[in-house]
């Protein structure tokens, strides 16, 4: 017989649309019906241009105005929201002009990105509105930031975040519920439930009742409301956000609608059965107030026409002006300084009272003073509060700083990296742990999706932190050891910082906390208490893109970092008859190629040493820029030494096979003697 779609569960209209019961003033009544029709009216000329190619892509929000609208009156101008690619109404009822927006889905300079990204995916903070990326999830994990930064702050705000019903089954989307409810964030979940995520319908996608149920286990408030009565939507909206200031907690509402358009127009809606596309439309949120107004006398059919004409008007005089804007001027230079938030370095030079420590004391000395030094740094991870943290680094943090500040969190690392991402917009500075650097891969996409591209895409710095010991010869296993900086050293927008001595560890941090930029900062575990060295006792910076030069010699050229820096230097003490520069990066991105390239000219011959395993490593970037840029000098081809191509073995005789350590000498002995 084939596959059928099993029509039983597929979404009906909750009940007729009832006005009545709900009371608003006159003049808010007719503003709520000026902000539904503005929106609407923006649609059925994109709708127009589409066809005539005027426009490359739309994603329809036809039938659903009364969600974005309804939300976006009931809240604070002061309040942020987070919305997705359907929520027109939230951007024509925060007044955002339409000349900006056209330009922005034109892709012209006076968009919010400049060009480099489309549609709703921008932010501002001029509005208070923050776009979508296009993996969805972490909006909901930034609203929790936006709302932490506000709980701290003492603002009495509110953050309403946009997800659809296919958006619910993501992890972020569970991340995020928890996250809020462990920590009393006031944050609305909006999610618009309109039946298919693309062309999967509802039953295909979650098997409880309602989405609002999955409140329930969050130990969250939740409700349901009729998507398309603006003034359900509304009232509740300002009901529910005046509650929330006064006592914050995450409230997770579900807006029954539908989606009357495909996905977007390419899509189209064969998929959906006539029957159900002609119930719903009698639910026009549109048509159905304005017929209230009508019948209360609060508007004219000719008011309406005045009205519309002069929205039209509006709407025609922006995309005229937007298609005759300049178009976009393609500039590398431009392009790659904006990867990146400026940061003017402010060096602070150390005093002369200095002590002894291990590199695990440094780490710790530093990150404190940065607490006392910024007063509004919140630290973030799992266990980092009473217990200290696994490597006890933040050991009687929570006594100096209290508990506001020093955050444990759940085990949800893509949550916390979005909450961090979300602090920053709020205007805090924020350190995540990686408990190991491992567990990275966790929160991965807000990593390199979303800390890596913000300031390119519309402008915002990601202001934080991650702090990701690392590293191998712990016996620790594939799980535990992992050395993963080139997985960020080839992102874009992100700082990769990775020091190899105390000295270095704690200025640096201090540099990566100060840097508006966000920094993956690798410590490496077996050098935490392994290592000792005198070092300022009061806070000091050092530069990012300074290599240090460990051992100078006229042979060859060893470049290193982390752990590697120290096998090195025991190698050549175990072979004083090399002279070696021994260079070690610090930072890898931004890299030091004029430390590294000096001294190849000078040595001729090159040799790039590190932990992470050889293929895809960062030393085969390294090793292609010295042949691009120092082929002439070379007397020999440069060699790189590295780990074996395996996961980290467990055990300490596989393990120590597997680490490059032990065959360094003899890598040297063949480089010199080509």
């Amino acid at each position: 017989m084939g596959y059928q779609k099993d029509m039983s569960k597929q979404p009906k209209p909750l009940h007729a649309l009832d006005f009545n019961k709900y009371s608003v003033s006159d003049s808010d009544a007719l503003y709520l019906y000026r902000s539904l029709l503005f929106p609407r009216l923006i649609e059925e000329k994109m709708l127009v241009l589409l066809r005539q190619g005027k426009v490359s892509k739309w994603f329809s929000g036809i039938g659903q105005e009364a969600i974005s609208v309804g939300v976006t009156a009931a809240l604070k101008t002061t309040d942020y929201i987070l919305p997705m690619h359907r929520n027109l109404g939230v951007f024509t009822t925060r007044e955002v002009p339409l000349y900006r927006l056209f330009c922005q889905w034109q892709g012209k300079p006076d968009g919010f990105t400049k060009g480099r990204d489309r549609s709703f995916h921008f932010g501002t903070q001029d509005y208070k509105l923050v776009g979508m990326i296009s993996h969805l999830g972490p909006q909901l994990g930034v609203a929790n930031g936006i709302a932490l930064a506000d709980i701290l702050k003492e603002n009495k705000g509110v953050t309403a975040v946009f997800s659809g019903d296919g958006g619910t089954s993501e992890g972020d989307f569970h991340e995020a519920l928890n996250v809020a409810s462990v920590w009393k964030l006031p944050v609305l979940f909006c999610i618009e439930n309109n039946a298919y995520g693309l062309s999967t319908p509802t039953n295909e996608q979650y098997n409880c009742k309602d989405i609002a149920d999955r409140a329930i286990g969050y130990g969250m408030r939740s409700l349901i409301l009729d998507g398309n009565n603006i003034l359900e939507v509304y009232t509740a909206i300002k009901k529910l956000s005046e509650e929330l200031r006064i006592n914050p907690e995450p409230i997770l509402i579900e807006f029954k609608t539908f989606r009357m358009r495909g996905h977007e127009e390419a899509s189209g809606t064969k998929y959906v059965p006539q029957e159900l596309m002609d119930e719903w439309a009698a639910k026009d949120p549109l048509v159905n107030f304005e017929k209230y107004l009508i019948d209360k006398s609060l508007i004219t059919t000719e008011e309406i026409q005045l009205m519309s004409e002069d929205i039209k008007k509006e709407i025609d005089q922006a995309l005229q002006e937007a298609f005759a804007a300049d178009n976009i001027t393609a500039d590398a230079e431009v392009e790659l300084r904006d990867c990146y938030a400026p940061f003017n370095y402010i060096p602070v030079l150390p005093a002369e009272t200095i002590k002894e420590i291990r590199f695990i004391d440094a780490i710790s000395d530093g990150l404190r003073q940065s607490m006392e030094k910024h007063s509004d740094l919140v630290l973030m991870g799992q266990d980092i509060a009473e217990y200290g943290g696994v490597f006890k680094i933040s050991e009687g943090y929570v006594e100096q700083f209290g508990k506001a500040r020093v955050r444990n969190t759940p085990i949800c690392e893509s949550g916390i990296v979005e909450a961090a991402m979300g602090l920053s917009i709020g205007g805090i500075k924020s350190v995540v742990e990686m408990q190991f650097a491992d567990f990275v891969t966790s929160g991965f996409n807000p990593v390199v999706n979303y800390l890596a591209k913000v300031h390119y895409r519309w402008g915002q710095e990601a202001d934080v932190v991650v702090r990701m010991p690392c590293g191998g010869g712990v016996a620790a296993g594939p799980f535990h050891s992992q050395t993963n900086e080139a997985w960020f050293t080839k992102t874009p927008g992100l700082k990769v910082v990775y020091p190899a001595f105390p000295y270095d560890a704690k200025g640096l941090l201090a540099t990566a906390i100060n840097d508006p930029n966000p920094v993956m900062f690798f410590e490496h575990k077996a050098l935490y208490r392994s290592v000792r060295q005198e070092v300022p006792t009061d806070y000091y910076t050092i530069p990012f893109g300074e290599a240090v030069l460990r051992q100078k010699g006229n042979d060859v050229t060893i470049v290193a970092y982390g752990a590697a820096v120290h096998w090195a230097l025991a190698t050549l003490k175990e072979m004083p008859q090399v002279s070696a520069d021994l260079i070690d990066l610090n930072t890898l991105q931004p890299l030091d190629t004029t430390a590294v390239f000096d001294s190849v000219k000078k040595t001729g011959r090159a040799v790039i040493f590190h932990e992470d395993t050889m293929f895809g490593g960062i030393g085969a970037d390294i090793s292609a820029l010295i042949t691009e840029n120092c082929f002439e000098f070379l007397d020999a081809p440069v060699k790189r030494v590295a780990s074996l191509e395996t996961p980290v073995p467990f055990n300490p005789l596989l393990e120590e096979q597997f680490m490059p350590e032990k065959r360094f000498g003899q890598a040297l002995v063949e480089l010199l003697s080509y």
